[in-house]
């Protein structure tokens, strides 16, 4: 069984498209450990609305194309269609960002995901929720990775979120390293 991190995001219901995607993944892999919610400003995007990301951690055999295939299929049950353009509003984006220590393409997936180093949205849940962890190509901790990161532009804060009646994150106060909204 290996240790599974996906990155989760919505900017259409996000609420609501959260909620469904971490019952499915309950209900497809069991145990989950789940980041903080953070409601973030969209990268790439031109006009669009803020998303809410975070990042879930979970054991599992399945081989990445499985995952990948399973999480596309996710993806398509809340309507969003590969033909859609990259940078447009979603209602559910899943991405596998690693499995285990693997490297490289595997089954057609370049793991670990680029935007593990390069996105907030990503390396700040995951460095929170995966501190020790290390990265499966540089070696250096999550937790780490996030101390030296510059978010540059990238403005993200915590919200208050609650998933089968607990809640899983509260809002920073104030708000994280973004100054005012």
């Amino acid at each position: 069984m290996a240790l599974i991190t996906l990155s989760l995001g919505s900017n259409i219901a996000p609420v609501e498209h959260i909620r469904l995607c971490l019952d499915a993944l309950y209900k497809s892999f069991g145990e989950l450990q789940i980041s903080r919610v953070f409601e973030s400003e969209p990268v790439g995007f031109k006009d669009a609305r803020n998303f809410y990301n975070l990042v879930v951690a979970l054991h599992s055999d399945w081989a990445p194309g499985e995952l990948q295939a399973w999480a596309k299929a996710l993806e398509a049950r809340h309507g969003r269609r590969p033909d859609t353009p990259k940078f447009s509003p979603r209602a559910l984006d899943i991405d596998l960002l690693t499995v285990g220590n693997l490297h490289g393409t595997v089954d057609g997936i370049l793991l670990p995901r680029a935007e593990v180093t390069h996105n907030a949205f990503v390396l700040q849940p995951l460095a929170e929720l995966l501190p020790e962890q290390c990265h499966p190509i540089c070696g250096t901790s999550y937790a780490a990775l996030w101390a030296q990161f510059d978010p540059g532009k990238q403005r993200l804060w915590a919200v208050d979120f609650t998933w089968q009646g607990r809640r899983i994150s509260q809002a920073d106060r104030p708000l994280a390293y973004a100054a005012a909204r």
